[in-house]
Formats: C-alpha cells, sequence, structure tokens
C-alpha cells in the first residue's frame, strides 16, 4: 500500500526517516503534473508511520503562514534533506550542499582558499586543530595545536557534527576574512582570531635521508595524488642506498582509502591488507602483491593518527613488516563512499566498517604502539612539525630501533 503527497510534505521526507534506515528506495520523486501544478512523492507505508507524516505536514503548514518572515520552501528543503544525514548520530556521515561539495573535494585534491591547518573531531565532538600549517595564515595569527573551533563568523559551530560542514565555513573567497573564536584548554580561556584567507597549496608529504642512511617520509594526508609522491620519494631514497625507513604518520587525520591502499602495497609481502564489512555482513578483501620494499620499517603514531594512518600502521603491524612507535592512535575503523546527486551536491556516507588482516576492528579503540613513547610535557600541545628535532624522543626511539635491527 502506497500514499501519495504533495510538495509541501517533500521536506517530510527528511523528519519522518528520523527513525528509520535510509536508502535510495525509501522514497521516490514523480514528474510534475501540471495539471495540478505539484510534485508528489510516495512512501512505504509499512515503514513510514502516517502520524508522523500529518504531524511534520502540520509543522511546514504552521511555518508557511505564521513565521514572521516569508519562508522559501526549497531551502526548508535543502535544510531537511541535510538532517536526513544527521539522524543517523554518525558524524561521518553528512549531505554536503554545492559549495560545500566543491569546498570537500578541494581539500581533498590538496590546494584551496582557507587558511591552513589540519582538522580533526576530538572526542567531544569539536573541531580541534592538530597543526597550523607553516607560514600559513592561521600560524601567522597565532593559532596553536589544540585551539578547539567554537564559533565561525559569529556562528555557534559546536553542535554541528561533522568537520567539514565547518570547514566549508571557514573557507572562502581568496583575500576575504574569517572571524574565528577558539577556546584553549592550555591557557583555559577564548581566544578570538581575523584571519585573511589566501591560497594554500598543502605538501603532504615531506621526504629527507637521517643520521644512520635511514630514509624518514612523512605522510601529513592521504590526499588524492599521494601514493604517486610517496613511491617517488621512497624510489630517490633507495637510489641513494638507505638502510631502513620510517613513515611519520602522526597528526595525520587519514584520507583516501584507495590512496592508503596502494602505499601498504608497495610496502608489504602477499597477503591481505584490509577488509571492509557492511551491515549486510558482505566482506571486500584488498590484497597486496608480492613485490615490495623489504627495507627494516618504522612507523610513527600518535593520538591525532587515524583512518588511513591506522589501516597503514594494523596492516604493517599484523605482517610483521616494521614496528610501531609512539602512543595509541586515534581508533576510525570506518569506511565513507562519497556519493554525487547530480545537481552539485553530495553526501558523504558510512558503508562499512575495516578490518585489520588479523580480523580486529579499531573503531573507539585505536591501535597500540609496540614501542610506547610520549612526547616531553612542554610539546603536549603542539603539533608534531613544531618539536625540535633534537627533542623529538618518539623519532629518536624509531630511529635507535631501526639502527639496531640494521646492525
Amino acid at each position: 500500500m502506497r500514499r501519495l503527497f504533495s510538495i509541501r510534505q517533500v521536506a517530510v521526507i527528511v523528519a519522518v526517516t528520523l527513525a528509520v534506515s535510509v536508502s535510495a528506495t525509501a522514497f521516490a520523486f514523480y514528474y510534475y503534473h501540471a495539471a495540478q501544478n505539484r510534485y508528489m512523492i510516495s512512501f512505504d507505508a509499512e515503514t513510514v508511520d502516517y502520524e508522523n507524516v500529518v504531524k511534520f505536514n502540520r509543522v511546514m503548514d504552521i511555518l508557511k503562514n505564521d513565521f514572521y518572515r516569508k519562508v522559501d520552501e526549497n531551502k526548508m528543503l535543502e535544510g531537511a534533506i541535510n538532517g536526513l544525514a544527521e539522524s543517523l548520530g554518525d558524524p561521518y556521515t553528512v549531505y554536503f550542499d554545492k559549495n560545500q561539495m566543491n569546498a570537500f573535494l578541494e581539500k581533498s585534491r590538496g590546494s584551496y582558499v582557507g587558511i591552513g591547518v589540519t582538522v580533526s573531531v576530538d572526542d567531544d565532538g569539536l573541531l580541534t586543530v592538530i597543526e597550523p600549517m607553516d607560514g600559513s595564515p592561521a600560524m601567522e595569527a597565532g593559532m596553536k595545536q589544540g585551539d578547539k573551533i567554537v564559533k565561525v563568523d559569529g556562528k555557534d559551530v559546536t553542535s554541528i557534527s561533522d568537520e567539514n560542514m565547518i570547514i566549508s565555513m571557514i573557507k572562502g573567497t581568496e583575500n576575504t576574512r574569517v572571524n574565528l573564536t577558539v577556546y584553549r584548554p592550555s591557557e583555559d580561556r577564548y581566544v578570538q582570531f581575523e584571519i585573511k584567507r589566501k591560497r594554500i597549496r598543502a605538501s603532504n608529504i615531506k621526504s629527507e635521508i637521517l643520521d644512520g642512511n635511514i630514509g624518514y617520509i612523512r605522510i601529513v594526508m592521504f590526499d588524492s595524488e599521494i601514493a604517486r609522491y610517496f613511491r617517488n620519494d621512497l624510489n630517490n631514497m633507495l637510489n641513494k642506498g638507505i638502510k631502513g625507513l620510517i613513515i611519520d604518520l602522526r597528526d595525520n587525520p587519514g584520507g583516501s582509502f584507495e590512496q592508503v591502499v596502494e602505499i601498504a602495497d608497495s610496502l608489504l609481502p602477499a597477503g591481505t591488507i584490509v577488509y571492509t564489512e557492511d551491515r549486510d555482513g558482505r566482506k571486500e578483501y584488498r590484497y597486496s602483491n608480492r613485490a615490495h620494499t623489504d627495507l627494516p620499517l618504522a612507523i610513527l603514531i600518535n593520538g591525532n593518527s587515524a583512518s588511513a594512518s591506522e589501516i597503514l600502521a594494523g596492516s604493517v603491524r599484523n605482517h610483521g613488516r616494521g614496528i610501531l612507535v609512539g602512543t595509541r592512535t586515534f581508533g576510525k575503523g570506518l569506511v565513507q563512499e562519497l556519493k554525487l546527486l547530480g545537481d552539485g551536491s553530495g553526501l558523504k556516507v558510512t558503508i562499512s566498517r575495516y578490518f585489520t588482516p588479523s580480523g580486529v576492528c579499531i573503531q573507539d579503540t585505536g591501535i597500540k604502539p609496540d614501542i610506547e613513547v610520549g612526547v616531553f610535557d612542554e610539546y603536549k600541545n603542539h603539533p608534531v612539525s613544531q618539536i625540535p628535532r633534537d627533542r623529538d624522543i618518539q623519532l629518536k626511539s624509531a630511529i635507535e630501533a631501526l639502527l639496531g635491527e640494521i646492525e
């Protein structure tokens, strides 16, 4: 049995699905009906309570007729569609309007207009600065690691669950200004910033050869081209005769699932890199082939190493290919997929959990290092890039462990 509703009830889709599982087949739009001057929509009566439809339609009537300003029903519908994603209670499932979608895609390409910070959502759901980029507007303004962004241009963002929604508000047109309010836990106070947006060309990978002929590659984020740059940097160092390799994933919030799989493939022998499992129990495996570098390997991790970083760290450990040094990782074991909606908007939706080759999902637990090493107290609120090399005891521990293997 199905029921039909008018255009003013379109937004009902959103409200009704607050209590149901949403899928592409949960509702269907019909073509414009010229005679009635309406669009029509249908619901499955077995999954949607009619009382909810009536109630939401009543709210729509009140807002249209009694609100003190004329309402824009398209904006209301856009907000209702956003509510579909928010209703699931998953901070990683989010609807992007056209502008937000452009900002999200821009971020994945590694070049964007903004203030130049790496961020992540903390355990309280607050967007937290992991690292201001060298020479960025954020660094010049005085933003610090650990700053928690609570307002953007005067709007409270503490209730917004997805980081990309807030990031899209911070980004904008080049040379315009954005006003930010942050809470700085280290000083127990709020700090105001007015920052001019600039074109940020993020360098998400850095490499060098350390003393002892050990190669060092820091991956800041797994962007859409990082695997190619990783191979180039690694091959250049291999040609120079490095005897060991350190991959620094500290403060790396994750990124492209496909890119981290490609990088893992170059480091691991034949076997499982990672597998995913959806809600119906269907599993999809990603494998490495036999070709790989067999250099002694160490992976640096900390509490800001998340998602794709944890895939790489977990697969290296399970294959016995290297040691993990640092502190326990963030604990994000969920996989998102981007769905384009045809009008420039999109939906980022969590579609599965991922598991290490040994069958462990690290969601909310993280990965414990083999060699647990913190940082000096004076650098607890500093990004890794701002810790002087001679005071970086995590890096020193990784070097010592590799030199022990090489000797």
